[in-house]
């Protein structure tokens, strides 16, 4: 007897049956799930009032979204509907959730106008993964194009919105003048995100580490992760900062770089030309 529903098939049409896929398929997509269950959990949190374990529970999720797409790759799992409930997690994960807690915890002081910047956030999230599924699709774009991302990405995004949340752990005031200027500082993350600012992606295939820097870069994430551990709300609120000042040294390399792909693309069309 035919069930209710019609059958499943989790990677499009033509892909194996439920039953047939092996578990280390599953993998990525129970960490994306994962990530899910953390950016939700963090906005209950956030209106019980536990706003340092609310922000925590965002960052674990994006934590979860740096590894899953890396899991899927090492375990041969990838697929296109991991790759779209990938992109819905991350709208959950890095619009609505840094936006509600944000506006639980800060923004609900500058009254329409912070819920309003919270909305506008969440929005360009949205819009933002929309442009990166639309853009990978694209057969025109330069190959060396992809060591770059268009905007702020939706993960730094998030953690970014979040600075004045780990000012406010670290002390400083919370009242509803600065609750204007988080609205303010909002909307300026969320116009990064859709705007066509090139920011390295630190995913260039061809990058490799010289062996003599090998130890001293382990030695300086061993550090990170003990002040992230140690003093987490400084740690994070600096790496913050360090990422929005980095923001001007990406764009600087990036138009270096187009110059150089234009200079060769000009040598070799009159190399062809000559020939």
């Amino acid at each position: 007897m035919a069930g209710p529903f019609a059958p499943f098939e989790p990677h499009g049409g033509g892909g194996p049956r439920i039953r047939e896929i092996p578990l280390r398929m599953l993998v990525p997509n129970m960490i994306t799930v994962t990530a899910i269950c953390a950016g939700l959990s963090g906005i209950r949190l956030a209106f019980e009032g536990r706003y340092e374990i609310a922000v925590i529970m965002v960052l674990v999720a994006a934590f979860l979204d740096a590894i899953d797409g890396r899991a899927a790759r090492m375990l041969k799992a990838s697929s296109k509907f991991g790759e779209q409930l990938d992109s819905l997690a991350d709208i959950v994960n890095f619009g609505v959730a840094p936006g509600l807690v944000l506006y639980a915890y800060l923004l609900h002081g500058a009254h329409a106008f912070g819920w309003i910047a919270a909305l506008v956030f969440a929005i360009a999230c949205a819009l933002r993964l929309a442009r990166f599924n639309v853009a990978l699709e694209d057969p025109n774009r330069p190959a060396w194009e992809g060591d770059y991302f268009v905007g702020v990405p939706a993960p730094a995004g998030g953690v970014l919105v979040m600075l004045p949340v780990y000012f406010g752990f670290l002390g400083f005031p919370t009242n509803d003048t600065v609750a204007i200027g988080a609205s303010v500082y909002t909307i300026v993350i969320a116009m990064l995100m859709i705007s066509r600012l090139p920011v390295y992606s630190g995913k260039s295939t061809g990058t490799r580490i010289r062996r003599e820097f090998v130890m001293p870069l382990l030695l300086v994430l061993v550090a990170y992760v003990f002040l992230l551990a140690s003093y987490t709300w400084q740690t994070v609120a600096a790496s913050s900062i360090a990422y929005i000042i980095f923001l001007g040294f990406s764009a600087r390399a990036y138009s270096r770089r187009a110059i150089r792909e234009k200079e060769k693309e000009e040598a070799a069309a009159d190399t062809v030309n000559e020939g």
